[in-house]
């Protein structure tokens, strides 16, 4: 049974696997070398573990002044909410309430990093660029895609700066409920216990 004609809206429930279009058009119309990789929904806690962790970007939503903000970090990191307030303006974590609605075509914690898709600016960490390559959720819990940093950077053009604090954990940078919402941008939620 196809989805045709239906809203493209994965907060009600539904269980959508499709990367947004809009995505995959943007990386297509720039000419961008991607790799789409597809993991089961249970494999994810064994990835998170491994070296690579580094490599993979999570997506935070702040409200910096009265303009919501795509924040991109490392998944071994957490927001360094004083650190980003250097930007200028008063800085807060947003709910998932807050946000949910500007990423429509999205699940929840699996926005990829691109501010510029949803119209918004989008902040990435510097920690980020010292990776040859970054790997983002696509839209679901199970896609993501590898793409080089540089060609990231040349095709969002986001501003850079130093928004991160380094924890041993990827998990351990979500255990702020509201960062919890979109922080785990590694497309796996914690099992609540």
């Amino acid at each position: 049974m196809g989805h045709e004609g239906l809203p493209l809206n994965r907060f009600a429930g539904s269980r959508w696997t499709e990367i947004p279009k809009r995505l995959i058009n943007y990386l297509n119309e720039n000419n961008v070398r991607y790799e789409i990789l597809h993991e089961p929904k249970d494999s994810c806690a064994q990835k998170s573990q491994s070296r690579t962790a580094r490599y993979y970007a999570k997506v935070i939503i702040v409200r910096a002044g009265g303009q919501h903000v795509v924040v991109v970090l490392p998944t071994n990191s957490r927001i360094d909410i004083k650190g980003f307030a250097k930007v200028g303006e008063p800085v807060r974590l947003e709910t998932e309430e807050e946000f949910k609605w500007l990423f429509p075509d999205c699940a929840v914690g699996a926005i990829p990093p691109f501010g510029n898709l949803y119209g918004l600016p989008t902040f990435v960490d510097r920690e980020l660029g010292k990776n040859d390559y970054i790997i983002f959720a696509a839209g679901t819990y199970s896609d993501h895609i590898r793409i080089s940093y540089l060609t990231y950077q040349k095709i969002v053009r986001p501003r850079i700066g130093s928004f991160s604090l380094k924890v041993n954990s990827p998990f351990l940078s979500l255990t702020n409920k509201r960062a919890r919402a979109v922080g785990n941008n590694f497309a796996c939620r914690q099992r609540q216990r």
